[in-house]
């Protein structure tokens, strides 16, 4: 029985002799993989192994030695976990002892070492045993990414261990970095530096050394060799690097003149570092640190930014003197000590003051900048450099005379007040503007009343600074600047852009401001719509109807208040009023112009919910009493009120109802849409204001055209509702509005009933309902497709149902997109359903909207490409030749609103039908084929340039299309061809500019303007630095 135990005993042994003989002897790699899995399974213990090790561990030959402990290292590598505390003592002192073994063997004696720093039952002590043999035996640098990581580990484990060793651990480590160029390396000790400073290890009097060890490689000058395994970039090595040299003042005089060294040198990328570097040192030095160096500092800095070209490293700039006077304004200071922040802003003031009184040199904004970094750091700076540069300023204001010097100083000005709104002061009397505030005022005044555009409109920016500044303007100050605004708001159509700012400014300072613009502005309003309405009444010139619309405009404008939209929607409301009782003549331009004004002042509100609430109840009833009033049959028809009903004048409303209604809250929604379903449905008109009228309101039942019309109304109203408010009646609505849509009477009702039955069908949530809805929808349409006279509005429906189902991922959309894929090869139907498909895909306004709360799923149209384009395509090849353009219409629709990054893997399969649509004669196909292929010779230039005969000469032969739109884009792919290879472009060259001599003289200046652009970029190609 001994005996046959002995014999099993013997065969594992044999086997894992054999595993060891083929690795060690037989070079094969296979076998230690074996080996670490058979001892994680229990088959072999790790003394086993170094049994079975024995003569090759001890062999004369160093590479027979080295294979030996390369083997037994990847095996603890893989079963450390396993290993007992006695068995971890043992093999570290072997492993320690063998650091003294020939060069060839140290490599797998550290992989070894490597995995007994991760084991957990590692015994208190080793690991200072283990990095004190490292540094003092390892002398040749070998496999130093192994010995970082070993310190890493211990340093996670065992830091109370490593602190013990005081200094000696910071100057070991110092040794083993000392001369390292790999990059993976330096990444590794660059966050041990750190982790050596950020966790208190003791640096001793080896400071300095473990700054130069590491600032040798400051600045990073790195280039990532292509297809490098480890993907190192070169930013990656500026940030670890910055970490270390920036994580302790103790840093600070070794690595301020060596900044300073490298931003006065004449290397980019050195400025760009340097100052990078400095203004993270300033968040951890102090002033102490900075107080010896800070003139040299302040020289370097002003220098670059006085003479640099470029912008970046004048940015950094203004940046690192912003943070060297945020670091000397928050250090505390004894009594007795000198307040270095005084004596740098000093030196600041005394060097840029001097410039501001010359607007006109090229160093005067400079110095403006540079002022405005140090004054924006701290309350403090801001202070000192606000008092003694405003003066300067107020008086080189009075001092100039000339528009244009006037708005430099205004600017800078500007740039001052706008320091002050970061600073909070409990004492009003503290502020530094108060004592300028009347000079200020004057100048403000005078810049909004100068005849140059420009200097008003800078006056109109510092008004809006300086009333943002609390109980900075008194009433009296209020009211002229008010009675300004009123007269910018005003301005010609050649003052535009000073016109918009006013009315910006307006906005901004009514919020602030209520009570002012209440009293002074809101009633000159007024009276200005009304004499307005006089002036329409009487038909009078354009000049009154251009004031009338600045007027409009105005009063939404100053709408950001609760209280003045209590004031100034009554107005608006009762203008349109008036319209309907045909006291003025009124166009259509009229009325949409106050539903914009209306729309403008919807959005306002939507930052409030109170005033959200109050717009929603009060302009929503009033619009709807004003159409439905303007629907009824009247004895003798009035032009006047059917203004109301136009399809403009109706999308102007549309726009007015979905935006009231977005924001409001499910609750007051919910009691919102109790009054208004019933309205359309039933004919309840009394919520509605002014509601004597002389018929029923009945748009679904037996309704006469007008009132079919304001289905749009509703459509807004429902569509824009919170998804979980519950609509009143569902059924009958649905049913009502599906009926509605395949009217072929009102193309436009029908059209909005379609479009409202697909919002909600969106929104509905999935249960019997919906699908009975669906079934509805589809044997509607099935219906309507037949030979009738409601084909049209039947694919309509088809349309607008397939995008609501698309837009959720809703099962039955694949089969309404079949359905309308097979429309495309209709005679008559044919072309709408190729653009159809720049519906389903393309964002819509009134419904289905993410603001509107429709159920959007994300990338949609990614899986609306994935889906159907294979089957587009495919239709494409098969359909007959009268047919092919209406397939590559949908596919060209398709293609050009889908993201990029999703079209370029296809882009290789689909090239060619892109190619075939240039060619197609319909104009919607070309220019939509011309907005597609652009992005693309810029993002996939390869593959573009393998078709680059047929690309040249179809772009050259659109850039003559009767269409501007097409001529244009075509010339911007011209321009875009340019980005593909040299090499593939220049035989085209000649033939190119000679062909775009041709759109130079169209008689279209954005034609000709393109044309330049790209004949100017064809020119170029192939020459010396192009």
């Amino acid at each position: 029985m001994a005996a046959a135990a002995a014999v099993e005993a013997a065969a594992p042994m044999g086997a894992l002799w054999g595993l060891v003989h083929d690795f060690v002897v037989g070079q094969q790699e296979g076998p230690a993989d074996q080996v670490a899995a058979d001892v994680k399974s229990g088959n072999y213990t790790v003394l086993q192994v170094v049994e079975a090790l024995g003569s090759s561990l001890e062999n004369p030959e160093p590479r027979t030695r080295a294979r030996a402990i390369q083997l037994l290292s990847q095996v603890l590598l893989h079963c450390h976990t396993l290993l007992l505390e006695k068995e971890v003592v043992h093999l570290i002192l072997f492993y320690e002892n063998r650091l003294k073994d020939h060069h060839l063997v140290i490599p797998s004696v550290l992989q070894g070492l490597k995995a007994l720093s991760l084991c957990v039952a590692l015994p208190p002590g080793l690991a200072v045993s283990v990095l004190k043999a490292i540094f003092q035996e390892v002398h040749v640098q070998v496999d130093r990414h192994t010995v970082y990581n070993i310190i890493t580990n211990f340093m996670r484990t065992r830091e109370e261990e490593l602190k013990s060793l005081g200094a000696d651990f910071t100057f070991g480590f110092i040794q083993v970095m000392d001369g390292e160029k790999d990059p993976r390396n330096l990444l590794v000790a660059f966050r041990i530096v750190h982790d050596l400073i950020s966790r208190d290890y003791s640096l001793g009097p080896f400071v300095e050394e473990l700054f130069e060890v590491t600032s040798c490689y400051f600045p990073i000058d790195f280039t990532p060799p292509p297809n490098d395994p480890h993907g190192i970039q070169r930013e990656d090595l500026i940030l670890s690097l910055r970490a270390v040299l920036a994580s302790t003042p103790r840093f600070a005089e070794f690595l301020l003149p060596l900044l300073i060294e490298k931003v006065d040198s004449e290397v980019l990328s050195a400025k760009l570092d340097s100052l990078q570097t400095l203004n993270a040192c300033c968040a951890v030095y102090g002033q102490k640190e900075l107080k010896d160096f800070l003139p040299s500092l302040w020289a370097s800095i002003r220098r670059e930014v006085f003479q640099t070209a470029s912008e970046r490293v004048e940015a950094e700039g203004l940046a690192a003197l912003h943070s060297l006077t945020a670091c000397l304004s928050r250090s505390v200071l004894r009594a007795d000590a000198e307040d270095l922040l005084d004596s740098f802003l000093s030196n600041i003031l005394q060097d840029c003051r001097h410039h501001l009184c010359e607007p006109d040199m090229k160093l005067v904004w400079p110095s403006a900048k540079l002022l405005q970094a140090a004054a924006g750091a701290s309350a403090r700076a801001c202070d000192s450099v606000t008092s003694n540069v405003l003066p300067l300023l107020l008086e080189q204001f009075h001092k100039h005379s000339q528009s244009s010097q006037r708005r430099t100083i205004l600017e800078m000005l500007l740039g001052f007040l706008k320091l002050q709104q970061k600073w909070s002061y409990e004492d009003k009397d503290q502020r530094p503007l108060n004592g300028f505030k009347d000079q200020l005022c004057s100048l403000v005044f005078m810049a909004l009343t100068d005849p140059s555009t420009q200097l008003q409109l800078v006056g109109i920016r510092t008004l809006t600074v300086l009333g943002a500044q609390p109980d900075l303007l008194s009433y009296e100050d209020l009211e002229l600047a008010v009675g300004h605004l009123y007269r910018l708001s005003f301005l010609k159509e050649d003052s535009q852009s000073c016109r918009v700012a006013a009315l910006e400014a307006s906005g901004t300072l009514a919020a602030l401001y209520p009570v002012a613009f209440s009293s002074h502005l809101v009633p000159k309003l007024a009276e200005e719509l009304r004499v307005g309405e006089s002036n329409l009444t009487n038909g009078d010139e354009p000049t009154q109807c251009s004031r009338h619309l600045c007027c409009l405009q105005a009063l939404s404008a100053v709408s950001t208040h609760p209280s003045i939209v209590k004031e100034t929607l009554p107005l608006l409301l009762q203008h349109l009023w008036q319209v309907n009782r045909g006291n003025m003549v009124a166009q259509s331009s009229d009325v949409i112009a106050v539903c914009q004004s209306l729309r403008q002042m919807a959005e306002k509100c939507q930052q409030d919910p109170e005033s959200c609430w109050y717009f929603h109840q009060t302009a929503i009833p009033c619009l709807l009493a004003l159409a439905v009033q303007a629907s009824m049959p009247e004895k003798e028809p009035s032009v006047l009120r059917k203004v109301l009903l136009e399809d403009e004048v109706l999308a102007a409303m549309v726009s007015v109802i979905g935006t009231a209604t977005t924001h409001l809250s499910p609750e007051l929604a919910a009691q919102s849409v109790t009054h208004i379903v019933p309205l359309f449905l039933d004919g309840n008109v009394s919520f509605l204001p002014e509601n004597s009228f002389p018929s029923r309101f009945q748009p679904f039942q037996d309704g006469s055209s007008g009132q079919r019309r304001l289905i749009a109304l509703l459509m807004a109203f429902v569509c824009s509702l919170p998804r979980n408010v519950e609509i009143p009646q569902l059924n009958q609505l649905m049913r009502e509005l599906l009926e509605l849509s395949c009217c072929h009477s009102c193309p436009f009702s029908s059209t909005a009933a379609a479009k409202c039955f697909a919002g909600l069908l969106n929104k509905h949530p999935a249960g019997q309902q919906l699908d009975e809805f669906l079934q509805l929808a589809v044997d509607k349409v099935e219906a309507g497709l037949g030979s009738g006279p409601c084909r049209s509005q039947a694919f309509t429906l088809l349309l607008w149902v397939t995008k609501a189902l698309v837009l959720r991922y809703h099962p039955l959309s694949s089969c309404l997109t079949a359905r309308l894929m097979g429309l495309l090869s209709d005679p008559e139907l044919g072309p709408a359903a190729a653009d159809g498909f720049s519906l389903l895909m393309s964002d819509c306004t009134d419904v289905l909207t993410r603001a509107g709360h429709a159920e959007v799923r994300i990338m949609f149209r990614q899986r609306f490409f994935t889906d159907n384009v294979p089957a587009l395509v495919q239709g494409f090849h098969a359909a007959p030749q009268d047919v092919k353009p209406n397939y590559l219409k949908g596919l060209s629709h398709v293609l050009n609103r889908l993201p990029k990054p999703v079209l370029l893997p296809e882009l290789p399969t689909l090239l060619s039908l892109l190619l075939e649509a240039l060619s197609c004669p319909d104009c919607v196909v070309q220019l939509s084929t011309l907005s597609c292929l652009q992005p693309l010779l810029l993002e996939a230039p390869q593959v573009m340039s393998l078709h680059v005969d047929t690309l040249v000469t179809k772009f050259l032969n659109l850039s003559s299309s009767p269409s501007m739109a097409v001529r244009i884009a075509a010339l911007q792919c011209m321009h875009a061809l340019t980005r593909l290879p040299t090499p593939v472009l220049l035989p085209y060259k000649p033939q190119v500019i000679r062909a775009l001599a041709k759109p130079l003289d169209d008689k279209k200046r954005l034609v000709r303007k393109e044309a330049v652009s790209a004949r100017g970029e064809w020119f170029l190609l192939g020459s010396p630095g192009s």
